[in-house]
């Protein structure tokens, strides 16, 4: 399996699968995941961090955006057929967040969950990306008010969740992340109420 996953199955009996992706430069280590992961577990999600390839192989300059999407399919379909029959949704921060809108429907994802969604390069407005946050599925975008990468605005679909003066890291307040997915998550059944990890 390219790339690696960690965190999966860690509860009893989860009632959704949720599958989160690194930024391009960062690691499933960063405060937002983490803090994901850890309301998700606490709310009876199964949840797996994944590690692309070229972050395995110690390497910082991301894969093309076709390599990162086909290793992450591959790591999602053995995730689902580890834990088969739970609602999947799909995610993670920046460049991750780009790859689960791309591979949601292939993967057969129900929900998506995207965190500082890159909605253009820096400085550079008129390249939009927002395009891809509109895949037809629920999707939740948490961004930060302060993003030099944007803020997308809400579309059919498409939540938006904008926390104050947080820049593209949203490390000001993590938890906030993590209670904004796990609230949007319980919304749609895919997430328990309470500590049940």
């Amino acid at each position: 399996m390219p790339g690696g996953a960690t965190g999966a199955g860690r509860v009893a009996a989860p009632i959704a699968l949720l599958v989160l992706g690194h930024g391009a430069g960062g690691s499933v280590d960063a405060p937002d995941l983490v803090a994901v992961h850890d309301a998700a577990v606490a709310a009876g999600v199964a949840v797996a961090l994944v590690t692309q390839p070229y972050r395995v192989a110690g390497r910082r300059a991301p894969a093309p955006a076709a390599h990162l999407d086909e290793a992450w399919r591959t790591v999602v379909d053995v995730l689902v057929e580890r834990l088969p029959g739970l609602p999947l949704i799909v995610g993670g921060r920046s460049s991750g967040a780009r790859v689960a809108c791309r591979t949601a429907a292939a993967v057969g994802a129900v929900g998506i969950v995207a965190l500082a969604f890159p909605l253009h390069p820096p400085g550079k407005p008129a390249r939009s990306r927002a395009a891809e946050l509109i895949t037809g599925l629920p999707t939740l975008v948490v961004n930060g008010s302060s993003d030099p990468f944007g803020v997308p605005d809400a579309a059919p679909g498409v939540e938006i969740v904008v926390l104050e003066g947080e820049r593209h890291d949203l490390r000001k307040a993590p938890d906030t992340v993590g209670r904004a997915v796990v609230t949007w998550l319980r919304a749609r059944g895919w997430a328990g109420g309470g500590d049940r990890a």
